[in-house]
């Protein structure tokens, strides 16, 4: 356990009242529906009811600056993803808090990794002929996303930037378009996170899996072989998380912490993370902190080097 034997008062009276976990989204989403497969093993590890309190808006600015703001007592956390701890104030100077300063990571709980994914017309089986025939194409090659400053706006950005290739930016509304234009044909490819929607679309040959962004294969994507094991260097992930105000103590965070590992641990949680599409992880504070820190420096030169602005 991550928790210290000599733990101090406060904390070993800690909690002693209902815990608030603010989703930065409507409810039904997948951050939304992951905090709350771990809602009650979460309340009988603390001793506490957890309450998940929905506050969307601003691709997740506003709940996230509200949790900013909170008291650092160990009773306000957010349950957030790539975009509001990262790229929302990377991109909106409107945000209203800073991705580093304003928060204490707790622990990772989720992955998922972003996946290329191509049209039956798009000449190439794998990434290594994917990059061979986009650099015949003299105009580019249209990508689809699920939004200006998705995370996979930025990934499929980054794999322009390293492969030197020209891409063209056709931003959707979310996932779904973004996996409809792909069939259709209105976008040659596209860059997105792993749904159920998607491996149905895969297994049944309507899309051509090209690569995926994770450092290693994931069980989650049959098949799917790192995009780095042809691009050295390359990975791009979607995480779900757990980050407390800022200032919050140590030793809370450590409880939490333990907590949410031990809910994570229940029998059929794996199983159930995976029928949405996700794997569960976790992370000790420390190496969650270090994450963040490094993909912060990632996508803030990505941003300045590409010149991607955020949707007014």
């Amino acid at each position: 356990m991550a928790a210290s034997a000599a733990i101090p008062a406060f904390a070993q009276a800690y909690p002693s009242r209902p815990i608030k976990f603010i989703v930065p989204y409507a409810a039904g989403g997948g951050t939304d529906l992951l905090i709350r497969a771990l809602q009650d093993p979460l309340s009988k590890s603390l001793g506490q009811p957890v309450i998940v309190d929905n506050r969307s808006g601003a691709a997740g600015a506003i709940g996230a600056r509200e949790v900013a703001r909170a008291a650092p007592d160990g009773y306000t956390f957010l349950v957030s993803n790539n975009g509001p701890s990262i790229i929302v104030p990377l991109l909106q100077k409107e945000a209203g808090y800073d991705p580093i300063k304003d928060f204490t990571p707790v622990t990772t709980i989720a992955t998922a990794p972003i996946v290329l994914v191509a049209h039956s017309s798009v000449p190439a089986a794998d990434v290594r002929k994917f990059i061979d025939w986009a650099r015949t194409e003299p105009q580019g090659v249209a990508y689809a996303s699920a939004g200006v400053g998705s995370i996979g706006h930025l990934a499929a950005e980054q794999f322009a930037k390293v492969t030197n290739l020209k891409f063209v930016h056709v931003p959707y509304r979310g996932q779904a378009p973004t996996i409809a234009a792909v069939l259709a044909g209105e976008s040659p490819i596209g860059f997105t996170s792993a749904s159920d929607a998607l491996l149905a679309h895969l297994q049944a040959g309507k899309i051509r899996l090209l690569g995926i962004g994770s450092e290693q294969p994931s069980a989650l994507i049959p098949g799917g072989i790192p995009i780095g094991a042809s691009v050295p260097g390359y990975r791009a992930d979607f995480w779900q998380g757990i980050l407390a105000p800022a200032k919050t103590p140590d030793a809370i965070v450590a409880k939490v912490h333990d907590a949410i590992v031990d809910a994570l641990k229940v029998p059929e949680m794996e199983a159930r993370f995976a029928r949405m599409s996700y794997s569960a992880t976790h992370a000790a504070p420390s190496q969650f902190a270090k994450s963040l820190a490094s993909e912060v420096d990632v996508w803030k030169t990505l941003i300045r080097e590409r010149g991607i602005r955020g949707e007014s």
